[in-house]
């Protein structure tokens, strides 16, 4: 079972990293609230990082420090 919670997280963080920087936005000139829309995915993208670290925190911290006997 923490195998496959293990990779689920690892696959998790991947997709975050991925993501977390909007190439595919960086052409566009658009604003939103006085901000560039490219702006507004990276701080959305972040407060989103800071939710999904916030619940692997409280449920599996420590995933894969297990002691080697």
């Amino acid at each position: 079972m923490s195998t496959v919670r293990a990779v689920g997280w690892t696959v998790v963080a991947l997709v975050l990293m991925a993501l977390a920087v909007p190439w595919f936005l960086w052409d566009t000139s658009a604003i939103a609230a006085g901000l560039p829309v490219w702006l507004w995915w990276h701080i959305g993208w972040m407060a989103l990082a800071s939710v999904v670290f916030a619940i692997f925190a409280r449920t599996d911290w420590g995933l894969g420090i297990e002691e080697v006997n």
